[in-house]
């Protein structure tokens, strides 16, 4: 678009005084109107959106207070309140009683004043209170059209938003010529006016005329106006089922959006920042975050997540899973890149390889170069020389000769698998992190058995911490939160995600009583053979384990839920399958799928309508995948390791989930599954104590275990080999 103050003048053209001129200005006014309605739109689609959720959270609010009988008043009354008669009048509820007010409460037979005014004032603070922990969620189940209302708000937003941070340039350029230009050239609308109007005004006039039209020619004007006309239909762009189905195939994008809008989503800063002392919170904060190249919002503490991986350097980001780590180190990687940073390198387990690939075109302008495979050393020369984000596999860099590259990142996601420092894989990954500007551990699990494994991530990016903690004879939980702390941060999802729809844990115990499946598990005690005994349960068709299942595979079917059964062995997919039906999709996400093969499995789970199973080897599918659309989580034996469950859940359980999920254990009692279920509670309160938080946040630090660091030695083998001797005596076999 050309300036307005430019040198060039437009030749003055007498033949467009009259009709003509009046065409152009009416042009000009047009688009001045459109590109202004552009710029305002944003906020006031943000101003609806506001005003749609808070209606909505007074209903919710309302509808809890109608379900609390009137003596949950005793609960917040300052004093005594007597409430006899009052629960025995029509007033009913707190819901009432609110609405009621003193005047009418006294029109009870034996309510007071008093009791009417401070009958009043507690179900005023039960209101507040409730309010306050009131979240609302839109539910796909319940499709009301409040919730379809702000659904397309949302959505609007959300294109307004995109449009008018591409085009708001052009536009306030536009209309700012116009404004300076049209008050001159009305005149020449006017042949009367123009007959009077001397010959320097006149020229003025025409020159001003063609300066609009030129302007109007100027191709960012139709840029503008597309835009414009874009935004202007975005709220009924979609039909309410299309609408519905966009909002589960992207809900993670509209609760960001809502959640920067009302807060209601976020939390406390202590949470979002993951309660780090207050000097390194404030020199995270300090930091700045350049997200020209994201093309996705993040939330506040995903901002303050890349802040933290910045100002750090080289650190562990070990946020729970399901809270979009992918998204904050892109967000840390978009920042160096705007800043002239050109080689980034994300090291990954194979089955999420091509998740980063999508994944960094999808949320980032970032380029993605996958090195993997027999291209894998082409692929690496072109990203050497043209830069941009390399993603290859723990096994592939073994291979790659990149020591040579100037690496402004270095990003190692699901770095609990380099926790042995004697392993191949794990020299190859510090020999490269230790060369690169900057170093960024991802995993929700950065302790799986030991301490020793979260000390030996820290010491890979920060050696003099880990000396710390060398030097520590008898660390307590809370010592070692706070000692670890300049290299760790972590962030929960009941702390940040409070609009994530609830999980359900159950445990599901049935007894082994077919005769197939205690032979089965008698010779797997009798062979010391764990595997053996851990799938016993599944070697009939009869089994209990498999009756079970099948009873909650039926109930999600008639809620038309999706479903994912999650297994360690191969030949329980099987048995399963059988079982099951035609509900189950036809291939199992195994370690047999390549990388490529189990995101087509996952998009083709995700886009089935209706219920659905998906069948799952837990350590192929139980990392690193989104598997949203899933609200039902079969684990059809227990883990050695609480880490393994945790992540499985995860995949259903996480950001972006519109539907409660529900968690199914199958256990089978006097079993293996008894001993499995007592370990993995001792390592779950290991873990709780050292990792859950990134520093000190519980009352009293001697709540949980604080053993010295030598005595949280668990070795799995060991540990498996006591289940066994102790299953063997039980059943008397010696």
């Amino acid at each position: 678009m050309r300036p307005t103050g430019s040198d060039e003048r437009a030749v003055p053209d007498e033949s467009k005084i009259g009709r003509a001129a009046a065409a152009v200005l009416h042009t000009a006014r047009s688009f001045r109107a459109a590109a202004t309605g552009l710029l305002a739109e944003p906020d006031r689609l943000r101003a609806l959106a506001r005003k749609q959720y808070a209606d909505s959270h007074r209903r919710e609010v309302h509808e809890r207070l109608r379900e609390m009988p009137v003596s949950r008043l005793r609960e917040a009354a300052d004093g005594r309140l007597r409430l006899g008669e009052l629960e025995r009048s029509a007033f009913r509820t707190v819901a009432d009683v609110a609405a009621a007010g003193p005047d009418r409460l006294q029109t009870v037979p034996g309510v007071g004043p008093a009791t009417a005014r401070d009958a009043v004032a507690a179900a005023e603070r039960l209101a507040q209170a409730t309010a306050l922990d009131t979240v609302v969620r839109i539910d796909p189940d319940r499709r009301g059209p409040a919730d379809t209302g702000l659904l397309a708000t949302l959505r609007a937003l959300e294109i307004a938003g995109r449009q008018v941070s591409a085009r708001q340039d052009e536009a306030r350029r536009g209309v700012g010529a116009i404004d300076e230009l049209e008050p001159v050239a009305r005149r020449a609308a006017s042949r009367f006016r123009m007959f009077f109007t001397g010959r320097r005004s006149k020229n003025a006039a025409l020159e001003a005329l063609g300066r609009l039209e030129n302007l109007l020619h100027d191709s960012s004007v139709g840029r503008v106006s597309t835009a414009a006309n874009e935004v202007a239909g975005a709220e009924e762009g979609l039909s309410p089922d299309e609408l519905w189905r966009d909002y589960q195939r992207r809900a993670a994008t509209y609760n960001t959006l809502l959640s920067e809008l009302t807060g209601r989503a976020s939390t406390d800063a202590n949470s979002a920042t993951g309660h780090l002392p207050p000097e390194q919170e404030r020199r995270v904060t300090a930091t700045s975050l350049d997200s020209r190249l994201m093309r996705v919002a993040l939330r506040g503490y995903q901002a303050f997540g890349a802040k933290f991986a910045l100002a750090r350097r080289r650190c562990i980001l070990g946020d729970e899973m399901g809270l979009g780590k992918t998204v904050e180190a892109l967000a840390a990687m978009a920042h160096l890149a705007a800043g002239g940073a050109k080689h980034f390198l994300v090291v990954c387990p194979a089955s999420v390889l091509i998740n980063w690939v999508e994944e960094t075109s999808r949320h980032s302008a970032l380029v993605p170069h996958p090195l993997h495979g027999p291209t894998r050393d082409a692929d690496a020369r072109e990203w050497l020389r043209d830069g941009g984000v390399a993603v290859t596999t723990f096994d592939t860099l073994q291979r790659l000769r990149l020591d040579s590259a100037p690496l402004a990142m270095v990003v190692v996601d699901e770095a609990h698998y380099i926790k042995n420092p004697q392993a191949k894989r794990s020299r190859a990954v510090v020999s490269l992190v230790s060369g690169a500007e900057r170093a960024l551990l991802l995993t929700g699990t950065p302790m799986e058995n030991r301490v020793e494994e979260f000390r030996t991530l820290v010491g890979y990016l920060q050696p003099e911490v880990a000396r710390k903690l060398d030097a520590r004879d008898a660390l307590s939980p809370t010592t070692f939160r706070k000692a670890v702390s300049p290299a760790y941060l972590r962030r929960n999802q009941e702390d940040v995600l409070t609009e994530l729809p609830e999980l359900i844990e159950l445990e599901d115990w049935v007894e082994l009583g077919g005769a197939a499946e205690s032979r089965a598990y008698l010779a797997g005690v009798r062979d010391g053979n764990m595997m053996a005994m851990r799938r016993a349960a599944y070697a009939s068709s009869r089994s209990a384990k498999l009756e079970r299942l099948r009873e909650i595979v039926e109930e999600a079917a008639a809620e038309q839920w999706k479903v994912v059964v999650f297994t360690n062995f191969l030949d329980v997919i099987d048995t399963v399958r059988a079982a099951l039906g035609p509900a189950v999709m036809p291939l199992a996400l195994t370690g047999g799928l390549s990388a490529r093969g189990k995101q087509d499995l996952i998009d083709e789970f995700t886009e089935r309508e209706g219920h659905a199973v998906l069948l799952a080897q837990i350590l192929a599918g139980g990392t690193g995948l989104n598997i949203q659309a899933a609200n039902v989580v079969i684990l059809a034996e227990p883990q050695l390791k609480p880490s393994t469950e945790d992540q499985a859940i995860a995949r259903c359980h996480r950001m972006g989930q519109t539907r409660k999920v529900h968690v199914h254990r199958i256990l089978a009692k006097d079993s293996v599954d008894e001993r499995l279920t007592e370990t993995l509670e001792a390592k779950s309160g290991l873990f709780d104590a050292y990792a859950r938080e990134s520093t000190a946040k519980l009352a009293d630090p001697e709540a949980l275990n604080t053993s010295p660091l030598a005595e949280q030695r668990h070795d799995g083998t060991a540990a498996e080999q006591r289940i066994v001797a102790a299953e063997r005596h039980r059943l008397g076999l010696g």
